[in-house]
């Protein structure tokens, strides 16, 4: 049977469609997940949709977006290790034949491999899209000092899930946000502006903000020895002074993309009531009201996340 999906497709940087496509037969190793909520990413997504993305591999246009994927499991391979009816998380998929999923996940139904996909508790609802944020946070922390990060500069989504994992497991970093209309929801934690905070010795110092001209001022703050860990994703190149950070003797790090074993710890730690999803999700849009939905995302400072309904699309 041929299959096909109601999907977002980036035709060219700025144009957004929404489109029937087909999409490729499943394997034993497959399932074929119905979608019932996506996110839409203020980071990667708002690159491919500027055109000021990186190159990347697979980028090309036209493309479907999209790695934050809830849906239910309506085919399962016998070699997938799933069953039909079960909630999953879907990190994207490349089914789409000659359109190119980058990353995939903005699309009514989607083929993609058991191995990829992870269960979730189904009374997460549309929150379980935030998953491989909170997979990123959590992947990002763990190559840190014991400690994990004293400073988080940015108080977007990926910022207050980085700070509340450091909470959870006893921490109490200091968070900063220029924006006003973001600087609201610390839980454990202070967020400040950063001409409020006088420190000048930190030891891990973590920039989700992708501001790419932030570093000088990050190593003005760091201590002898300290480290910057970049988790954001940044469109230009990054460069710094170097004789300020040679007398610090700082430390670079980049944190790069979760891993499958990052998603199962973040869903145990939700299941187990140590890390809240809540409060995160700000704007929400049926998938037909993609073409508005996706400037709001994208420029509006009050939205912290925006997630698309695809339960209504047949």
């Amino acid at each position: 049977m041929m299959l096909n999906a109601l999907a977002i497709v980036l035709e060219e940087p700025g144009r957004l469609a929404l489109s029937r496509l087909p999409i490729d037969p499943p394997g034993p190793a497959d399932v074929v997940v119905e979608t019932a909520w996506s996110g839409i990413s203020t980071g990667t997504e708002r690159l491919l949709y500027a055109g000021r993305m990186p190159d990347f591999p697979g980028m090309g246009y036209p493309l479907v977006p999209g790695y934050e994927t809830v849906g239910e499991v309506v085919e399962a391979g016998p070699e997938s290790g799933f069953a039909v009816g079960q909630r999953v998380f879907v990190p994207g998929a490349t089914c789409y034949g000659a359109v190119r999923g980058l990353f995939g996940g903005a699309s009514s139904h989607l083929v993609a491999k058991g191995a990829r996909v992870v269960a979730i508790p189904a009374e997460l609802g549309d929150k379980g899209v935030l998953l491989a944020l909170a997979a990123t946070a959590l992947h990002a922390r763990g190559g840190s000092e014991p400690q994990g990060p004293e400073l988080i500069v940015g108080h977007g989504v990926l910022g207050r899930l980085l700070a509340r994992i450091c909470v959870a497991v006893g921490g109490a970093p200091t968070v900063w946000e220029r924006n006003p209309q973001r600087a609201g929801g610390g839980e454990g934690y202070d967020v400040l502006a950063p001409e409020e905070d006088k420190r000048r010795d930190y030891r891990v110092i973590y920039d989700v903000s992708g501001d790419p001209t932030i570093l000088d001022d990050l190593i003005a703050r760091l201590a002898p020895g300290g480290e910057i860990v970049l988790a954001g994703f940044y469109e230009r190149p990054l460069a710094f002074a170097f004789p300020p950070a040679f007398m610090r003797e700082a430390r670079l790090r980049v944190a790069a993309q979760w891993r499958p074993g990052d998603l199962a710890d973040v869903v145990r730690l939700v299941e187990d009531g140590r890390l809240s999803l809540d409060e995160l999700i700000t704007h929400r849009r049926f998938a037909l009201q993609a073409q508005d939905a996706y400037p709001i995302a994208f420029n509006n400072p009050s939205c912290l996340k925006m997630v698309l309904d695809w339960r209504a699309v047949a």
